[in-house]
């Protein structure tokens, strides 16, 4: 196939392509994520229970039937995901009621029904199913309760029952004996309970407090009081803070009970659940209910005496305990019941319930109770209104980013910047529409992945294009400078792309679900921008390279031939020679860093420190002093952060508070009570964050960074050789330690969204410093009489504007974002056009000094700097002049052949003699010659096109080779 057609068929696939990708954009519809769209989102950290281990088919399980009860919400497009090996999270768009989704998706909904006389525990440690102080009487489940901090202490005097039927293993708490209150537990482990976010927040306010352990064995279970309307409006929506202790052995569980429905009392009209028996489930209700009847008829008096004449004072109940808190605690009247009650008809549960809290607890049993335990760790909720702003800001930073990388692109490289501008259109409408198939959830840091690979797809035609004008400057033709350009520059790209991919995936893998939006993009897009800016500009390029648009040298920019002007524009600058000058600045710079770092520190955000953020529009007039004073009667720090915030899409009387005092699970309080003092306009913007869910951040945080470093530095050893990845860590760590050091001079806040910024940073540094690298591999054995500092500045010479130009490219949408990005894109550009910086200064002054001054240490390099010592007074001049300057090429044949010209300039060709040294001293140096060379030029062959060969010996019995055989006369 000529190339002619196969570079039409690439076009003809690009078209086909583009059309399908024009009609995919249209009948697909974009998904948006939380951020953009408004919406909750929920991070749990699962824990075992009796009797199932935690792994991850119990965790599969749980995301199943968090599903079920999402979908009774009617949540349209919810995500409900794994994170980690124990964390799960729920993202529900346009659901505006974080407390009413973090009760109808992560309550665990384990139901058990007791005999409550024959099981609730009295001062003794045993059940007396007749005394009315212990039992409550009439009034059961309401009075005869214990503050939680007795009730624990009587719970735990209680030895290990033998329980054939608990609900759970033995359980500990952490109390505080000097004040007599229970901080934390139920636990699996004292461990657990300490590194609780509510202990850790507690330990905070508290820092002079000791907490002591206690257990409480299996077969005794701690029973908060039944909730009423009453008291849950005195508590705030919490339960009283009243205990009974249980006997743990329960008659029937939730999975005994089958088709639970919302419904109302026929007498009162109050909201009640209610439901049917298994088969089994049945029996078990029959029998148990016949035992609390005929216990209540055979009572006569209570355990002090006192006759009993009422029948109501008789009655006996049982108790429906849902989540360790008394749900019901029904009564059994043994003169219509004496027989119990027969479970083929149903039953049901009433209580202190309203509509919409019947019927949570109807979804929770009809999909069953989750098998493990979840604990809230991180919640936060999005706005409307600011997740449609948000999009707008990301689509203006988006337009403007792709505009600017355009007009660069048009400038300096005029024609090929219109054909680079044409790539980036049909890359821009690939990538949308694969967004759309796959389909991606678009995130805020999504977009601005997708913003950035804007300058990925751009870096890629830059160095095709420079190294394309390279090749026309040193003499060849336009037709052979597009196909030896895009020949020599697709080793740096795939190099420097395979590294961004890699970054991408391992953020993709390690980072947390916001970030792991950037990365998809971001990884997805650097395989896009492979196929445009290689394929699609070679096929255009190699169609226009004989038609008047691209006939001349001066179309592509590459007008003037003058090697030392043009090829060469920083030849009079020694790189090297400068080196300690950059060494020194880069050391000043970390020096100033480390400082502040040491004396100011890093800001962390509340990703890492834990805390809750709440931002809100309120509709009464108020200030921060009042602001303050409600959320500290709501619970919250009195040191809690209080600022008015300047957005219009919010008004005038807009304010954020940050506190790290508070937990996930106390964060609705306060935005409740908020919203009663001054009515807070639509849904308010609030993140909370526990200490948990910081801590694996962190954790995950400092994994990325250091796997990172270790793939990189093994992929470029590979490609390479292992000395060039050393310089690489150096150059990647002072771009790390830079970064740090102007977050902490400036005080911004680090979050994951700074740790996705450093990685991607990595793999932009890398891919400077890649085409630094790639160029000295490159002319190593094309100088072989060179020193190696002299290779280093030659090949620096030859690819800084290249560098420098991909750097630019890079910067500019970064600037876009940083201009026209909101609150959160800003902080993500702001690490990023640092980093980016620092990146293109590291790869080019810190990496090739450093990988320079340790292989001129090596013995061929050392031979080589001590004779040009010699031969110039002492001095290695910045650049190799003469022969020692000349570029030869060497191309490995089949037949251990090496080809060596010199391309640059053929009017200063080698000379015979010249020739003759370069070949004794190329085998002075080489550790090993396979043959004794020879000279064998053509009979028409310049000095530049001069051939040494290791010949093979012939074969005896061999004919000559007849060179006109075949050939017409």
């Amino acid at each position: 196939m000529t190339d002619r057609r196969r570079n039409s068929l690439i076009l003809g696939l690009v078209v086909l392509l583009l059309l399908g990708s024009i009609g995919a954009i249209v009948a697909k519809k974009t998904r948006l994520g939380l951020d953009l769209k408004g919406g909750v989102e929920l991070t749990y950290q699962a824990k075992p229970t009796k009797g199932v281990a935690l792994n991850g088919e119990a965790i599969n399980r749980a995301i199943d039937i968090m599903r079920k009860r999402v979908d009774a919400l009617g949540v349209s497009e919810p995500e409900i995901q794994r994170s980690g090996s124990d964390q799960i999270t729920v993202s529900l768009p346009d659901v505006k009621n974080a407390k009413d989704a973090e009760q109808q998706v992560g309550t665990t909904a384990q139901l058990f029904f007791y005999d409550w006389e024959k099981n609730v525990v009295g001062p003794n440690g045993r059940p007396i199913p007749n005394d009315f102080n212990v039992t409550g009487g009439p009034q059961a489940g309401t009075t005869g309760c214990f503050p939680e901090y007795d009730a624990l202490a009587r719970a735990a005097r209680r030895p290990p029952q033998n329980a054939t039927t608990a609900s759970s293993l033995g359980r500990w708490y952490l109390v505080n004996n000097k004040t007599r209150t229970v901080v934390a537990g139920p636990g699996d482990t004292v461990k657990d309970l300490r590194s609780n976010e509510g202990v850790l927040t507690y330990l905070k306010k508290h820092p002079q407090a000791t907490l002591a352990p206690k257990h409480v064995n299996e077969g005794t279970l701690l029973v908060q009081q039944e909730t009423t309307a009453t008291t849950a409006k005195e508590n705030g929506g919490n339960g009283p803070d009243c205990y009974y202790v249980l006997n743990d052995s329960y008659a029937l569980r939730g999975t005994d009970i089958k088709n639970p429905e919302q419904n109302f009392d026929q007498n009162t009209q109050a909201p009640n659940v209610t439901f049917d028996f298994t088969s089994s489930g049945r029996k078990k209700w029959q029998k148990v209910t016949r035992e609390i009847a005929q216990r209540g008829a055979g009572l006569i008096a209570t355990a002090d005496g006192t006759p009993l004449t009422d029948p109501q004072q008789k009655f006996q109940h049982f108790a429906i305990v849902l989540d360790n808190q008394l749900v019901s605690v029904p009564y059994i009247d043994y003169q219509q019941n004496g027989d119990g009650i027969d479970g083929s008809n149903g039953s049901e549960i009433s209580g202190g319930f309203t509509i919409d809290s019947a019927q949570r607890l109807a979804n929770e049993l009809k999909y069953g109770a989750l098998p493990v335990k979840l604990d809230l760790i991180s919640q936060s909720q999005v706005s409307a209104t600011l997740g449609k702003a948000a999009l707008n800001q990301g689509l203006a930073a988006g337009a403007a980013g792709f505009l600017i990388v355009a007009l660069f692109l048009l400038f300096f490289y005029r024609v090929l910047g219109a054909i680079a501008v044409v790539a980036l259109v049909v890359y821009s409408i690939y990538f949308f529409a694969l967004i759309k198939l796959i389909p991606i959830t678009l995130t805020l840091p999504g977009i601005a992945g997708l913003i950035l690979t804007i300058g990925v797809a751009a870096d890629a035609n830059i160095v095709i294009f420079e190294r394309v004008k390279e090749e026309i400057r040193g003499g060849r033709s336009i037709a052979a400078g597009v196909a030896a350009g895009y020949k020599k520059g697709l080793a740096a790209i795939i190099d420097a792309n395979v590294v961004t991919f890699m970054t991408a995936f391992i953020l993709f893998v390690l980072a947390t679900a916001g970030v792991k939006g950037f990365a998809l993009v971001l990884g997805i897009g650097t395989l896009v921008s492979l196929f445009t800016a290689v394929l699609l500009t070679q096929a255009i390029l190699a169609l226009l390279s004989k038609s008047s648009l691209v006939n001349s040298a001066s179309a592509l920019g590459a007008a003037d031939r003058n090697l030392d002007k043009d090829h060469l524009p920083w030849r009079g600058f020694d790189f090297m020679g400068a080196s300690r000058w950059f060494f020194s600045a880069s050391g000043c710079i970390l020096l100033i860093g480390a400082l502040a770092i040491g004396g100011k520190g890093l800001h962390f955000g509340i990703d890492f420190d834990s805390g809750t953020r709440i931002k809100a529009a309120f509709v009464k007039p108020t200030t921060e002093n009042q602001i303050r004073d409600t959320i500290v009667a709501a619970g919250a720090d009195s040191g809690s952060k209080i600022q008015r915030v300047n957005d219009k899409d919010l008004g005038p009387n807009a304010f954020q508070i940050s506190t790290s005092q508070l937990k996930p699970a106390n964060a609705n309080k306060v935005t409740s009570a908020l919203d009663k003092a001054y009515t807070i306009k639509g849904s308010p913007d609030t993140t909370s964050i526990g200490p948990t869910f910081g801590n694996t951040v962190a954790k995950g945080a400092i994994i990325a960074i250091v796997v990172s470093l270790l793939v990189i530095s093994a992929y470029i050893a590979i490609r390479f050789e292992w000395k060039y990845a050393v310089p690489v860590l150096i150059a990647l760590m002072h771009d790390i330690l830079i970064v740090s050091g102007v977050y902490s001079l400036t005080g911004r806040e680090v979050t994951t969204s700074t740790v996705a910024a450093l990685l991607t940073i990595l793999g932009y540094s890398l891919y400077d410093t890649i085409i630094v690298f790639d160029r000295i591999r490159e002319n190593i054995p094309r100088m072989p009489r060179a020193a190696f500092s002299q290779i280093v500045n030659r090949s620096m010479g030859e690819v800084l504007t290249r560098s420098l130009a991909t750097s630019f490219s890079t910067a500019l949408p970064i600037f876009a974002l940083l201009i026209f990005g909101g609150d959160t894109l800003k902080d993500f550009a702001f690490a990023l056009l640092i980093g980016t910086l620092s990146g293109a200064y590291s790869s080019i002054f810190i990496a090739a000094p450093v990988f320079q001054h340790w292989k001129e240490r090596e013995p061929v390099y050392a031979r080589r700097a001590a004779r040009i010592r010699t031969e110039n007074g002492g001095v290695v001049p910045a650049y190799a002049t003469g022969a020692a300057g000349q570029l030869v090429e060497v191309k490995p044949k089949k037949t251990a052949k090496r080809r060596i010209t010199a391309p640059d300039d053929p009017a200063q060709g080698v000379s015979p003699s010249e020739f003759k040294q370069l070949v004794e001293e190329l085998h002075a140096d080489a550790p090993a010659a396979p043959a004794e060379p020879e000279l064998d030029p053509s009979a028409d062959a310049r000095p530049e096109d001069l051939v040494m060969k290791d010949r093979p010996k012939k074969p005896k019995g061999s004919k000559p080779r007849n060179r006109n055989h075949g050939r017409k006369r």
